[in-house]
């Protein structure tokens, strides 16, 4: 984040790229804030009403979470305009992905923002929770019981979401996969890299993206399984509540 600040500052013109990676590292510092904040011996410290921090942070965590989620799979697709043919449509519209980098991104946060607005009238201090059912989130935050319906269905719209932007980032990896062997294949013929013994680019950029986003993939499912399993069951326990955490952060 401090090296994207910098090339603004030094006047340099940010590329798209950086504009992406820039606001990941921004989504994530805020993630590993509000997780530590919402950890047992700083939350205690803030001078702030149970409510009002329950709110505030689970509110702010959600939203983080699914900035990184989306901006992820932007991420990819800008790759993936970026590496196809300039003859191909996607080439065509390299010149332009700043502007629609830029613009995508408010959407983004726009998005993002209006999906969780709903967790500020159903987060509550445990403290404060008087129903018996409730979604309780560690030993801090509750969902109200009240609620609980209505933010069931906008949990599920926004798994939709979620699901939506991993096979967005699913179908671009695809696309870059399909590009390197094609490439690969030509260079074979042309300069008879079949021979050599080493790895080629194509290969190990390949591996890379498979790797990548296999891992991506499976912690995304692990912590929607989890997410939905506890949505169902109305019970989020400390042990559950620990491998959630694990498995959002990876």
């Amino acid at each position: 984040l401090l090296s994207r600040i910098l090339t603004l500052f030094l006047g340099h013109r940010p590329k798209p790229h950086d504009l992406l990676t820039g606001n990941l590292a921004l989504v994530h510092i805020l993630m590993l804030l509000t997780m530590m904040f919402l950890s047992p011996g700083p939350f205690e410290s803030l001078h702030l009403h149970n409510d009002v921090k329950c709110k505030a942070l689970f509110y702010l965590h959600r939203v983080m979470r699914g900035l990184s989620i989306c901006t992820t799979c932007l991420l990819s697709m800008l790759q993936a305009v970026t590496i196809s043919p300039s003859s191909s449509w996607l080439g065509r519209s390299k010149q332009k992905s700043r502007c629609y980098v830029i613009h995508s991104l408010l959407f983004l946060w726009i998005l993002c923002l209006s999906f969780s607005c709903n967790l500020l009238f159903i987060t509550v201090a445990a403290s404060n929770v008087t129903q018996p059912q409730v979604l309780s989130f560690g030993n801090y935050c509750s969902l109200s019981s009240a609620r609980y319906l209505r933010w069931s269905l906008l949990f599920m719209l926004t798994q939709v979401r979620d699901v939506c932007f991993v096979g967005g980032m699913l179908l671009s990896s695809v696309y870059m996969v399909t590009l390197l062997f094609r490439h690969q294949r030509r260079s074979q013929h042309l300069h008879n890299m079949s021979l050599s013994p080493s790895i080629s680019p194509e290969k190990r950029a390949t591996q890379i993206i498979l790797l990548l986003v296999s891992f991506f993939v499976v912690m995304y499912w692990v912590d929607l399984i989890i997410s939905s399993c506890s949505v169902v069951l109305v019970a989020y326990g400390p042990v559950v509540l620990g491998v959630h955490t694990l498995v959002g952060n990876a």
